[in-house]
């Protein structure tokens, strides 16, 4: 489907952006457009990368008129753009609203005003019941895509979304910050060892998009089932690769952190598809129809439970340690 076709990456210098396009590069896709406002990652990417099927625009999607005319004959739009770390939205709510709620409204109408043919909206874990500014924003985003999917003509841009979990090894993760802390001698830093999340890796990330692009529908949110682990398992598992004695910390709870991530809530699991590897949760299709949102309820709701990093699979030290030397940059660093 990506043959001869355009695609564009919106935050394309950034980890998910990084790993798209390195995928996409060994395909027969026509040309790749990296859409970003950090002219220095870009020209570090341009000078790495010495490829011409790649192209770069700086641009910022808080802004209709950058994206709408980088966007003009592109086929298929990755919207990875966002403003990501928790504590970084807690402390600036509104230029997380800026960039991850109305930056996805300015892509999804740049993207059907150009008739594109597919986006692929990019999402969290925290989205769902969100309880910081990060994941109330991405929600938001979410909300944004399937409500602009109802209203789409047939035939015209398909909307979805893909929703992850922790990304292995992704910049401003926890396993370069434990890795580095070892690497400086210094204490590992935990908020609570209990706390679990999901491990996903980058690549694992890109073939959710690519499956989003090959079977999603209007408003479709897709889910990787996703293995997890407390993150005193990661931080034993990577100490345990490094051959490290580093001591840890407990410093509690962080603002805006939860104990354990939420991918797919109850009253989504109660309508979710199963498709093996993934979950497809399908959009709410209902209009201002008081009488249906009154007098028809999710009965299937009450039968079901979340899917948290708390009842997925839990890996052990020695699994955590078998998955994280899989990842490319763990292997450099245990070499070096």
């Amino acid at each position: 489907m990506f043959d001869n076709k355009v695609l564009m990456i919106t935050g394309g210098t950034g980890s998910f952006g990084n790993t798209v396009l390195n995928r996409f590069l060994h395909s027969a896709v026509k040309e790749i457009i990296v859409f970003s406002r950090d002219e220095k990652k870009q020209e570090d990417m341009r000078i790495a990368i010495n490829n011409r099927k790649v192209k770069f625009h700086i641009g910022d999607v808080r802004n209709y008129e950058s994206v709408a005319r980088a966007m003009e004959g592109v086929d298929y739009v990755f919207h990875a753009a966002a403003l990501k770390q928790v504590p970084s939205c807690e402390f600036y709510p509104m230029e997380a609203t800026l960039t991850n709620v109305v930056g996805t409204e300015n892509v999804l109408n740049a993207a059907i005003a150009n008739k594109v043919k597919r986006v692929v909206v990019l999402s969290t874990d925290k989205a769902v019941y969100p309880i910081n500014a990060m994941g109330i924003s991405k929600a938001m985003a979410e909300k944004i895509m399937v409500a602009k999917s109802r209203t789409v003509r047939e035939g015209g841009t398909v909307l979805c979304a893909t929703r992850y979990g922790n990304v292995m090894a992704s910049r401003g993760s926890v396993i370069p910050l434990f890795i580095e802390k070892i690497k400086a001698g210094k204490p590992l830093t935990v908020t609570d060892p209990k706390m679990t999340r999901f491990l996903m890796s980058l690549e694992d990330s890109v073939d959710l998009v690519l499956h989003a692009f090959q079977h999603g529908t209007q408003g479709d949110i897709f889910v990787q089932k996703a293995p997890a682990s407390t993150i005193e398992d990661l931080g034993t598992a990577i100490k345990e690769l490094f051959k490290s004695d580093a001591k840890v910390e407990i410093i509690g709870t962080r603002h805006g952190e939860k104990l354990y991530e939420t991918l797919v809530s109850r009253e989504e699991m109660a309508k979710a598809d199963d498709m093996g590897r993934y979950y497809r949760v399908p959009a709410d299709n209902r209009d201002l129809n008081y009488d249906k949102f009154i007098l028809e309820g999710q009965p299937d709701a009450n039968d079901v439970d979340d899917y948290t990093s708390h009842n997925t699979k839990r890996l052990d030290v020695e699994q955590i340690k078998k998955l994280l030397l899989t990842l490319s940059y763990v292997q450099d660093e245990v070499k070096s």
